[in-house]
């Protein structure tokens, strides 16, 4: 790690000089923090999770009908389901758990190096980065913020990808030149009463620089000013090199899955809801036809029908007076029909797979396995390669941690990750391979393709 003389101001004062002064500088946050708090962008990763947790638009759905002067007006009479069948929270959950939910392989050419690695990515840190993913892929980018806990120790932290406003050097957004965080906290007064205050924070190479968002106005934080990301020992302040923010993208365009999928989710709750709506009121099976009580006009026809199902007729002489029935009859194998085209495109159009597909069930061998999973196979393709890239950054700062602890330079130490995807396999099929390839290949690797071993390492030394 580096030691930086002056490091409470080198780096704000570099970024202010590029703006003139500071108060240009300050103008040009609060312009851009006001625009990304407003932005489509913000706005889809916001659906992205809450369409995950089950909050869709059908829940805010009001039933409407034609009044008497032809215009749609809100009835509270009438059966109104809300029902979310959650493709979506499904689709998400099988492309997380597909690329992440096992442990991940890590080969590395120091074996001192690998067995501080082994200590640092516990079962907390694959959780993290099981959540991370779902960050990526409810919001098409997800952020893992490296610090020092309180006993000296490296930790990690998830950010919420909409409280994140990046500065990105180039068009790829590959390097940061500065990140700025945006969120509210909960502050109490004297009187017990609870004020919102938007907190914003400027991640730098070299600390963070606090502000407060008050009434679209950006202040500085005198309370808590600028703070050096950690200082060694003389309390000197100390500088990782990098910001020690890391993207983890969905993609390399950023796009959340929900964008490819939402009309399709909403047109299925749609579906499952009007069904239930027709089930349940008579005006949509049974319509009464009042004879001879009194006649009704175009507007007052509609809304009648619409409300009460009942319809007043009058014949030319009066006479012959009576209630009528006229059914109406729903097939629910429309409906279904429908729900199962909603489901089919979902899964296409999000890549995921479909479980109870029929080559699944009438003859399972790998290849018939292989093509049910290719949706998702190149869709967790693409998410690799993301997260690859993100994990060399990662490993950047892991380094600069065993360098600073162990006074020693691992800066050309190779580091290999093998994400270990959770495919479905034939297991007799797969142990048949296995057992035909001795004498071909290595023991080792063998002994790594076969579906009971989960740990190579520990089983070539059990053997």
């Amino acid at each position: 790690m580096n030691l930086e003389p002056n490091f409470e101001t080198y780096e704000v004062n570099k970024i202010i000089n590029k703006f003139g002064n500071e108060k240009a500088f300050i103008e040009f946050l609060q312009k851009n923090i006001l625009e990304f708090l407003s932005s489509k962008k913000r706005n889809d990763m916001i659906i992205g999770e809450q369409y995950y947790l089950g909050n869709h638009k059908i829940l805010k759905r009001k039933r409407t009908i034609i009044g008497e002067d032809g215009n749609k007006q809100e009835i509270e009479n009438l059966p109104n389901n809300k029902i979310v069948d959650n493709q979506y929270a499904r689709i998400v959950d099988q492309k997380n758990s597909y690329l992440l939910s096992k442990p991940m392989t890590i080969f590395c050419n120091d074996e001192k190096f690998m067995a501080n690695i082994e200590t640092i990515f516990n079962k907390s840190f694959y959780r993290l980065i099981k959540n991370i993913g779902e960050d990526a892929i409810n919001c098409g980018i997800s952020w893992l913020y490296i610090f020092f806990d309180e006993n000296g120790n490296i930790d990690f932290k998830r950010f919420k990808p909409y409280e994140i406003l990046p500065i990105w050097l180039d068009e790829e957004h590959t390097i940061l030149e500065y990140l700025i965080r945006i969120y509210n906290i909960e502050n109490y007064e004297l009187n017990n009463n609870k004020n919102i205050i938007t907190q914003v924070e400027l991640y730098t190479k070299s600390g963070i620089q606090y502000y407060i968002l008050d009434n679209q106005n950006l202040i500085l934080d005198n309370s808590k000013g600028f703070k050096p990301y950690m200082y060694n020992s003389y309390k000197f302040p100390l500088s990782w090199g990098k910001i020690p923010v890391i993207s983890f993208k969905f993609n390399s365009k950023e796009i959340p899955l929900i964008n490819r999928v939402k009309t399709l989710q909403d047109s299925l709750n749609t579906i499952r809801s009007d069904f239930m709506n027709n089930m349940q009121e008579d005006a949509r099976n049974t319509i009464l036809i009042l004879k001879n009580y009194d006649g009704t006009n175009l507007g007052e026809f509609r809304k009648n029908l619409s409300e009460y199902g009942v319809v007043k007729v009058k014949t030319i002489d009066g006479n012959d007076g009576g209630v009528e029935t006229l059914k109406i009859n729903i097939d629910s194998n429309n409906y279904e029909l429908l729900a199962k085209a909603l489901k089919k495109a979902i899964i296409e159009n999000a890549r995921g797979y479909d479980c109870k597909d029929e080559k699944m069930g009438q003859n399972p061998n790998q290849m018939n396995i292989q093509s049910v999973y290719a949706d998702i196979d190149l869709d967790s393709n693409l998410m690799e390669n993301e997260f690859q890239a993100s994990f060399e950054t990662l490993f950047y700062f892991i380094k600069k941690y065993f360098s600073y602890i162990y006074k020693k330079d691992f800066n050309n130490i190779n580091i290999d990750v093998i994400f270990n995807k959770d495919i479905l396999i034939n297991e007799t099929e797969a142990i048949n391979n296995c057992v035909k390839s001795i004498g071909i290949i290595s023991k080792e690797t063998i002994i790594s393709r076969h579906p009971w071993v989960s740990n190579l390492k520990k089983e070539l030394n059990k053997i």
